[in-house]
């Protein structure tokens, strides 16, 4: 029994070795690389307008600039009105658009130099086809980019009815969109939007 024993003891050994034997020659060949990791930030546009604090005769006060004026209309009387578009830190470059809603126009002189339109065509801007009040930029901007859109406004020597126009604004909404995929301005117009809230 013990020659059994011993003979089974053996063969067991055997077996164990054999699938040992077996299983290690079987091990593959294995080799991992470091992670490649993506992080994604959001790009964004950023714009501000001011203009320079003035008096209600439209004379700079010399005060950190502002969003809200008053003036008082005076005939022939030239008033500093000077908007201006500054491209904030983090922007991507952008085209730039300005709305300009103005209730006063019929007040105002409309020469080739003093108008508003004329400023706007001397400070590089242009009316967008088919969107009243609206202008373009004509170049993209980029970070630190400050852009005038006009420097003052002028009464004409006669107005009939002046006082129509009390209480009435002249009100500017500046629009910044991106330039990347959108290679006019033109292009770009379609998705300015001058909600403000």
């Amino acid at each position: 029994m013990k020659t059994r024993t011993k003979a089974l003891l053996l063969a067991l050994c055997a077996v164990l070795l054999v699938v040992t034997t077996v299983f290690t020659t079987l091990a593959f060949m294995t080799a991992t690389t470091g992670k490649v990791t993506n992080t994604f930030t959001v790009g964004k546009v950023s714009i501000t307008m001011d203009e320079a604090d003035v008096n209600e005769y439209g004379v700079a006060t010399g005060n950190p600039r502002d969003t809200e004026n008053e003036y008082k209309l005076i005939p022939g009387h030239t008033y500093v009105k000077d908007p201006t578009v500054h491209v904030g830190e983090g922007s991507e470059e952008s085209w730039l658009f300005v709305k300009i809603t103005n209730n006063i126009a019929g007040a105002l002189v409309e020469d080739g130099v003093n108008s508003i339109a004329a400023q706007l065509t001397a400070n590089g801007w242009s009316a967008v086809d088919g969107q009243d009040g609206v202008y373009a930029y004509e170049d993209k901007v980029n970070v630190g980019d400050d852009i005038k859109v006009i420097g003052s406004i002028t009464v004409k020597n006669e107005v009939a009815n002046l006082d129509t126009y009390a209480g009435k604004t002249i009100e500017l909404v500046a629009c910044a969109v991106q330039a990347d995929g959108l290679a006019t301005s033109a292009l770009a117009a379609e998705h300015a939007i001058f909600d403000v809230q």
